[in-house]
């Protein structure tokens, strides 16, 4: 595997540097259009619809549509955003993990020490698995700010993006409503198919049929000759160099915790907001 990521996690004034990996990858054959009559390849091009010009990619802005009105951000108003700048993944809060709806997961990523002593990075997951908690956190990737949970899966620190409160939709269906009456022998008999269905989740029991259909047919497409020379050639995005530097573990783990005892005693000390911490 190769990292697309590198930063570091910051917990109180504990630095843990970590690479960033995809944990999963997509299975599918890559495919791509060609014209039925000759086997030319089908592409896209970018043409303005003002000049008519096929325009380069380093020509490009980005812009937003204000309904009568368009707002047009180049390259360097987007640079001049905070975020894209940070490397830092923030550990905001520890919840318990039965409190992170799965429907808010997004993607997954493995975090690997990024330092030549990972006493830090086995801290964080001893707590993680001693606590039985996850932390929460903000981190910045491609460009975005994101809202995560980091959690401990076998040995490794497990990074899951999730979808911010105003992504996720609310189900609100009259249908649902409506007042059905079940019958005890229907629960009854559905409860004895489930128990007919009940077993341990394997998830190498599965495959992808569909899959293994169109691989044996492209295969048989090769083998007996029906093909097209063909030329491709896949850019690798370049690893990001650099050491984050960790200061004494023991010494941030005293002043992270001074710090916030001394921040609690303030606010019970103070009239007002009752010491609550604002989220971003």
């Amino acid at each position: 595997m190769r990292s697309i990521w590198r930063g570091a996690i910051t917990f109180g004034l504990v630095n843990v540097p970590v690479k960033l990996y995809s944990a999963t990858e997509d299975h599918d054959l890559p495919m791509h259009q060609v014209h039925n009559a000759d086997g030319g390849r089908i592409r896209y091009q970018r043409r303005c619809e003002v000049c008519g010009r096929v325009v380069e990619f380093q020509d490009i802005d980005k812009a937003y549509d204000a309904g009568d009105r368009t707002v047009v951000l180049t390259a360097e108003d987007l640079k001049s955003l905070p975020s894209e700048k940070s490397r830092e993944i923030d550990v905001v809060e520890f919840v318990p993990a039965a409190q992170v709806d799965a429907i808010r997961l997004d993607r997954s990523y493995y975090l690997e020490p990024d330092a030549k002593s990972p006493r830090s990075y086995m801290l964080m997951r001893k707590v993680l698995e001693d606590t039985e908690r996850v932390a929460i956190v903000q981190f910045t990737l491609r460009q975005k700010t994101r809202l995560g949970v980091l959690r401990v899966h076998g040995k490794v620190l497990l990074l899951q993006s999730l979808l911010w409160d105003d992504e996720v939709r609310e189900a609100s269906f009259p249908s649902l409503d409506a007042d059905v009456r079940i019958q005890k022998r229907e629960v009854d008999m559905a409860t004895s198919l489930v128990k007919s269905f009940e077993s341990d989740f394997s998830p190498a029991d599965f495959t992808d049929e569909y899959q293994e259909q169109l691989k044996k047919l492209v295969d048989a497409k090769l083998e007996q000759g029906e093909s097209v020379d063909t030329a491709a050639t896949f850019g690798e995005q370049e690893e990001d160099e650099g050491d984050g530097e960790v200061i004494d573990l023991m010494e941030a783990l005293k002043r992270s915790v001074e710090a916030n005892r001394a921040k609690a005693k303030s606010s019970s000390a103070s009239s007002g907001d009752g010491g609550g911490r604002k989220r971003a």
